[in-house]
Order: C-alpha cells, then sequence, then structure tokens
C-alpha cells in the first residue's frame, strides 16, 4: 500500500505487555509517528487501562500531536479525543443496568458449570467496564506466562463463548485476549469502531493500517482485517517496534503546526 494516513494498534501484547505501561521505545515511537500521520489504539482494555498503560507515558507529545491521537478503549465501544487540554469522550455505549446484570450471571454460571472458574485468581475475575463485561478467567492482574498457558488452543475460550452466548442474544459475546471474554451491545466489536475512526477522521479503510497479536480467524483483532483494513500480525510488542522503526523510515517527514 501507498503511506498510511492513520495507523491503528491493539494495545495488549501488540504495544505492551499485558496490562503493562508501554516501554520508552514504543513511546518514543509513538510520539514520531504522531508528528507524521494519524495514531489510533483500539483495545478490550477499559479507559484507565488506555491512561495509565499509554497517555501517562506520552511525555514527549504536544498539544497538537495528541490531537492526533485516537483512542478507542473497550474494542470500540468508547472514543476519546484530545481537546487541547486532556482526552474527553466523544461517545460511550454503555450497557443497562439489566444487561449488565445479565452478564455477569451468565459469566460465573456457564464457568461454573465448564469448570473454569477459578477459586484462586488474581485479582477480579469479572469487571464491570461501563460499555463492556469482561471475565479474565485468572484474575485481572494474572502473570503473562500463566495467561498464556491456561488457553492455548483456545478451546476453554470457545466453549464458554458458546455457552454464554446462547443466554444472551441481544449482547456481542466474543474471545478476548488470552483468558478473556468480553460482551458489548450487538454488534459492537472493533471492527465498528475502526468504521467509527473513518466518520470522525475522515480517513477510508483502506488508507489505514493496523498492527496486532490476535488477526487468526476468531481472534479478537480478527474483525479489523476482515473489513479489509490492511494489517500486520506481530508477536509483542518488541516486534511491533521493529516493524515501526521500518515503517517511519518511509513516511513523509514530520508534520509541522
Amino acid at each position: 500500500m501507498n503511506s498510511p494516513r492513520l495507523v491503528a494498534f491493539d494495545l495488549d501484547d501488540t504495544l505492551a505487555p499485558s496490562k503493562g505501561q508501554i516501554d520508552d521505545r514504543i513511546a518514543d515511537l509513538l510520539c514520531a509517528l504522531l508528528q507524521r500521520v494519524e495514531v489510533a489504539i483500539i483495545s478490550g482494555g477499559n479507559e484507565e487501562q488506555f491512561r495509565t498503560q499509554v497517555i501517562a507515558r506520552l511525555t514527549g507529545a504536544s498539544a497538537s500531536d495528541l490531537a492526533r491521537l485516537h483512542l478507542l478503549p473497550t474494542c470500540g465501544t468508547r472514543y476519546l479525543r484530545h481537546d487541547g487540554t486532556s482526552f474527553a469522550t466523544v461517545y460511550a455505549h454503555d450497557l443497562t443496568d439489566q444487561e449488565k446484570r445479565d452478564a455477569l450471571t451468565a459469566l460465573r454460571e456457564e464457568a461454573e458449570g465448564l469448570g473454569l472458574w477459578e477459586r484462586e485468581p488474581w485479582g477480579e475475575i469479572l469487571e464491570d467496564r461501563g460499555s463492556q463485561i469482561t471475565f479474565s478467567a485468572l484474575g485481572q492482574k494474572a502473570p503473562r506466562d500463566a495467561k498464556h498457558a491456561w488457553d492455548p488452543t483456545g478451546s476453554r475460550r470457545a466453549a464458554l463463548r458458546d455457552a454464554v452466548a446462547a443466554r444472551l442474544p441481544g449482547l456481542e459475546v466474543r474471545s478476548g485476549g488470552s483468558t478473556s471474554i468480553d460482551i458489548t451491545r450487538a454488534g459492537i466489536d472493533k471492527a465498528y469502531g475502526m468504521r467509527q475512526l473513518t466518520e470522525h477522521a475522515g480517513i477510508p479503510l483502506g488508507d489505514m493500517l493496523f498492527y496486532g497479536d490476535r488477526l487468526d480467524e476468531g481472534g479478537n483483532d480478527y474483525p479489523v482485517l476482515a473489513i479489509g483494513v490492511p494489517s500486520v500480525a506481530v508477536e509483542g510488542w518488541e516486534d511491533t517496534a521493529d516493524r515501526l522503526d521500518g515503517l517511519l523510515a518511509t513516511l513523509p517527514a514530520p508534520v509541522t503546526r
């Protein structure tokens, strides 16, 4: 493709270790990228994770640079833009109280029935993210190695997803990260978030470039690839950093504002 007008990323295991802050190298690369093109981050993580994992680390970015950054927490059910002072909400598709109760109940009961409810987790298993309910099999603070070893084939997540989806026909139920299930309003996934970018940024999908670690069919990044966004599969933030070094060498000189 020609030089992308917008570069988008998954967060956990693409820009940062799961639930961890971005490395200095990634922070520097994102700042350099923001001087050249629009940048978006879309992930199942909640808004607070975006603020602690990413925003707090972009100390080298000016307000004009940050105005080119699009943040889409909880798989695009929320959208944040910089207003010159801070990141403010553009939209938020929150679940109703009843939808949240139904989702939380279905997740717990089906996980227990399948023998997937951890008795000694690392942190909370169920989380209300406002616009998304998330199940983390080993807890929100589980170490990366334990998470990757829990369901290497994806069969556990698939079984739980299918069981919960059958009970929540009006909601979207999908596999998230290596141990998670995410529930949002029907029809809202990363593809929805990317389409919102075309509206708010005025950039066609074909002029975007997406980096993600779960682009395999059934992975939570796959919807982005499926709608035609040119995509690059990566294996961890170090791989992403190496690829960004190459991309930056091909992009126009920094934009002056």
